[in-house]
């Protein structure tokens, strides 16, 4: 493949030697180079041969010497560009197969690329992988990978994902052990599916590939009301959902002894559903699954507990008595008990701190995490009462996308703010949040 460079950065590696905006990557050690993996992958070599064709259409090989992970310093176009490549599963509880009609293009795209699971940390199934892309993961030695597994039972993972060729998982895994690549695994629970002896064999199957393998996820399936045509799932209700983390407790206290880890970690919402205190900031290791719900709730509490260990520890001024106030959170249901919880714990004397439960209209009211929530059902539902004489609604920055600047139904923050008597303040952990109470 060729590869314009658009630009060349200055005192740079590739500059000392010559080259120029308007030339192109060839090949770099006589191998062509895909995409920026391959470009990432190949250049952190001391010694490199670069094929280039000049601008003045001349092809010129050139040898550079350089230091190990010193960076070219080239940049490229579009070409050089990872466009997320398409899942052709058809999983029984897709979340996006379950998106809201109408909802923007972007939240409607299903990727399944292992070089942004890479990159990035997004899950893959595997299944969207040839021999020869699968190969290039291994020379790559591409690590960590993030891997959606569900199941290891070949004939029901390929039940479960509507793909034939989706029961090699555990042979891919071991490929990957074999290679020295690690993996974090996860699984999005099913009752009646994948739970139960399911689970179990699925862990077990996992536990045998570590420290390959190095955490697993269990996530509970969620489900919008937009399911008309798709096939019938139950979600966890509070009895199932102890009984897994019964079930599971065992096998962590043995992966602990065997291993030094819990290894599998449950996300919040199942002790959120089953009412079950949520586990210490240290249960959770080094927070391996933290994008999956795993220990946000002990991550919170733990940046309240800094902050506090800081203003115990600070000049007078910091630690003098704030003026009353009074603060309103918003918050999905799972998550109302535990917020009321550290705001009454953390709160200074005499302010007010009013946690509203948002129900999600948007997607329905199965869906109970903060981070789905819109802005048009939090305006729809915050009592008029609860924002009279307050000093500033607070919400989470997951609530928004990553610019900050929308909610999932398209609403601007400017358009939010507009519609409110109240500033707002967007929280974005739990020392933040801390602060913001405290009215900082």
């Amino acid at each position: 493949m060729k590869h314009i460079i658009t630009g060349v950065e200055r005192g740079s590696v590739a500059q000392a030697h010559g080259i120029a905006v308007g030339d192109a990557l060839l090949a770099m050690n006589g191998r062509p180079v895909i995409d920026e993996i391959d470009y990432q992958a190949f250049s952190t070599h001391p010694s490199l041969t670069l094929t280039l064709l000049r601008a003045d259409g001349q092809e010129e090989t050139i040898t550079v010497r350089k230091a190990d992970w010193e960076p070219l310093g080239l940049k490229f176009g579009d070409s050089m560009v990872l466009t997320p490549r398409t899942c052709h599963n058809q999983c029984v509880f897709c979340f996006i197969d379950q998106m809201r009609p109408g909802a923007r293009p972007t939240l409607n795209v299903k990727d399944d690329d292992w070089r942004f699971s890479l990159m990035m940390g997004n899950f893959v199934t595997l299944t969207n992988v040839s021999e020869a892309e699968f190969d290039r993961i291994i020379e790559r030695r591409a690590s960590p990978l993030y891997v959606s597994v569900h199941t290891t039972d070949p004939e029901l993972r390929c039940r479960m994902m509507n793909n034939r060729f989706a029961g090699h998982i555990m042979e891919r895994l071991t490929r990957l052990k074999e290679a020295g690549i690690r993996f974090h695994c996860q699984i999005v629970c099913c009752p009646g599916l994948n739970d139960g002896e399911q689970l179990m064999r699925t862990l077990e199957d996992l536990r045998s590939l570590a420290p390959a393998a190095i955490s697993t996820a269990v996530v509970p399936v969620g489900l919008t009301r937009f399911r008309a045509k798709l096939a019938p799932l139950t979600l966890f209700d509070q009895a199932g959902a102890k009984a897994l983390l019964d079930m599971v407790a065992p096998f962590q206290a043995a992966c602990r002894a065997s291993l030094g880890t819990s290894f599998v970690f449950p996300s919040d919402e199942f002790y959120c559903l089953a009412g079950e205190p949520i586990p210490p900031y240290a249960w959770y290791e080094d927070f391996p699954q933290i994008e999956n719900g795993v220990g946000l709730i002990a991550q919170l509490e733990e940046g309240m507990r800094q902050a506090e260990a800081d203003d115990l520890a600070a000049d007078e001024p910091r630690r003098s008595k704030s003026p009353a106030r009074k603060f309103v959170i918003i918050s999905g249901t799972s998550a109302t008990p535990h917020m009321v919880r550290l705001t009454q714990r953390f709160a200074p004397d005499g302010t007010q701190v009013r946690v509203v439960t948002i129900l999600n209209h948007f997607f329905g009211e199965t869906i109970t995490v903060t981070g789905l929530l819109t802005g048009g059902d939090t305006l729809a539902q915050i009592p008029q009462d609860a924002l009279d004489g307050a000093d500033a609604l607070l919400i989470s920055c997951n609530m928004l996308r990553h610019e900050r600047d929308m909610f999932l139904d398209d609403m601007t923050l400017s358009e939010f703010e507009s519609r409110l008597p109240v500033p707002v303040r967007i929280v974005d952990d739990g020392y933040d949040l801390y602060e913001a109470i405290h009215g900082r």
